[in-house]
Formats: structure tokens, sequence, C-alpha cells
């Protein structure tokens, strides 16, 4: 039996959702140019049933509402960190990813090696995104939250949740050292954000960063 080796057992598995066979094709090149990728063709019918994929390149597929397709990979893979491509001129668009859980924006005309760094930052848990946006989305997640400033009434393990989801943790991420169930998370998370007034996670970190609801690291 062939034994992988440490560089095969350390790739990021990236499943790229893109109409665009031209688009797919330079995808591929720029993968197979980068060391430590692993590319994983699916489709959005697909990819729910597709293992092993920690990041996911996803288009804007011809102007379809964008929106919708970020809740439905988001359905079928919830811990996944998805990358949306863009053009710089679509703010709405990129905003609108964000606020559905989307961890990075690159613009689609950005050079390999901004693809490259952006699937290893966000496969660290962390957000990829310009400074203009990340202002403009914070300042949007801030302005939905005014009514709920100051320290909200957590429990601790609510407390021990919010603050290892900031750091970025997936939903196993955080589970497994607790000694609670992903479910339990989940539910957790779900109550967080309808205490604190926010749709999803990302806005749910912002807003605890903002407000300082968690110790600082």
């Amino acid at each position: 039996m062939k034994k992988c080796s440490v560089k095969e057992q350390n790739t990021i598995g990236v499943a790229i959702v893109e109409s665009d066979p031209l688009r797919l094709a330079g995808f591929r090149a720029l993968l197979d140019n980068e060391d430590g990728f692993r590319l994983v063709p699916s489709s959005l019918a697909e990819i729910g049933g597709v293992a092993d994929i920690d990041v996911v390149i996803f288009g804007r597929h011809h102007n379809q509402n964008l929106s919708s397709k970020m809740q439905l990979l988001r359905s079928v893979q919830p811990d996944v960190r998805v990358i949306v491509t863009a053009p710089t001129s679509s703010d709405e668009v990129i905003l609108d990813a964000l606020a559905n859980g989307a961890r990075g924006y690159v613009d689609e005309a950005a050079p390999a090696s901004e693809f490259a760094n952006a699937i290893r930052i966000v496969n660290q848990g962390l957000v990829w995104a310009s400074r203009r946006i990340l202002a403009m989305f914070v300042e949007r997640s801030s302005g939905e939250s005014k009514r709920m400033l100051g320290r909200m009434d957590f429990t601790r393990r609510e407390r021990e949740v919010l603050e290892m989801l900031v750091a970025g943790r997936s939903n196993r991420e955080i589970a497994v050292p607790l000694g609670i169930e992903e479910r339990t998370v989940k539910a957790h998370v779900a109550k967080l954000m309808r205490k604190v007034g926010v749709q999803n996670r990302i806005m749910l970190s912002v807003h605890a960063v903002n407000h300082c609801l968690v110790a600082p690291r």
C-alpha cells in the first residue's frame, strides 16, 4: 500500500465551483503550479457529497443570485471556508457574499499569487479581503447591531464557543476540545446570533470583536 508523504497529508483540498470552463482551466493551472494544493473539481449540485474539502472558490456564475447560491452551499457544507471571486466594481455582491458566510474575496482579475495567498489564509480560519471591503463590511455589520451595544448576557459555555468562533475555528474544532457534539455547537452559535441580532457567523465574530464580547488574546 502506498504511504502518503507529509506534503500529501498537508495539502489543502480546494473545490472550484465555476461555470466557465476557461476560468476552471485557469484555476487548475494555478493549483498545479503551487505547492500544497489539491484540486477537487465539483459543481454546486455535487459538492454536498464531496469529501476532504477545505476551501471552496466560488464564482459569480454569470450574475446569478449569489446570496441564494451561498446559502445553498453553506447548507450542504456548513464548515467549509469559502472564497468568492467577483469584479472590483461589485461591492454589493462582495458584501452580500460576506454576509452569507464567505471567508474571503478575491478580484477575478487578481494574479495567481493572490489567489494562492487567499487560499492559505482562509484555510487557517482567517478572512481575506481588501481593507476597503473589510471597512465597509464592519461598518454595515455595526450599523445593523447598534441596538445591541454593550456586553450580552451569555452563559459560560456560550462565551467559550464565541471565543473559539472569533478565533476562526469550525464547528468540529470547537466541539472536540469542549467535549460536546457538533450539533450542540451549532445550537449555541444559533442562539448567540439571535441574542446579538445578526444573521451569520462572520457578522457574529465582527460584532464580538467590535464590542469586546470576548477576552483579548
